[in-house]
């Protein structure tokens, strides 16, 4: 069930990132149904999210969409995602009137400016730095590895609840 659901889910979930919530709640509704047959719970049964996040270890629709922007920004800067994608991120220390800055070493990115504040702060060019600069600061260290920085976005979006 867990492979089946979250798998049609989690297809393309970066496309929901600061998306509005009437469209998150429809694929909300879903994981919570799976959640309900997995579990073998009823409609109106109380603890449903603490079901998803304790023991299923579920992130919501939201907070799974950060997770892939996440991971895709740590491979854009690692090299490992697709050149057309990785194109389209500065860092901040890249910039000539931001080296001396302070904040030049904290890994951050320049988010560039968009005019349509519903659909252009949810293109991927402009939510995506903005989720890498919204993590702290020792996640953002492309020192650690893969596996290790999934598993610490993932502990650090399980935090949030």
């Amino acid at each position: 069930m867990y492979a089946f659901v979250t798998s049609r889910v989690d297809y393309c979930n970066a496309v929901y990132a600061w998306a509005p919530k009437t469209v998150t709640d429809k694929l909300q509704r879903v994981l919570n149904a799976a959640a309900r047959v997995v579990s073998d719970t009823r409609k109106f049964d109380r603890g449903l999210t603490s079901l998803l996040h304790d023991e299923l270890h579920w992130l919501d629709v939201p907070e799974s969409a950060t997770y892939k922007m996440g991971v895709m920004m740590y491979r854009c800067l690692r090299g490992q995602a697709p050149r057309y994608l990785a194109d389209h991120f500065n860092t901040s220390s890249d910039v000539t009137s931001r080296l001396r800055l302070r904040s030049a070493n904290r890994h951050q990115l320049t988010v560039p400016r968009c005019r349509l504040n519903t659909y252009g702060r949810r293109a991927f060019s402009i939510a995506s730095p903005t989720v890498w600069n919204s993590l702290p600061d020792e996640l953002r260290d492309l020192a650690c590895g893969c596996d290790s920085f999934k598993q610490f976005l993932k502990t650090i979006l399980f935090n949030l609840y």
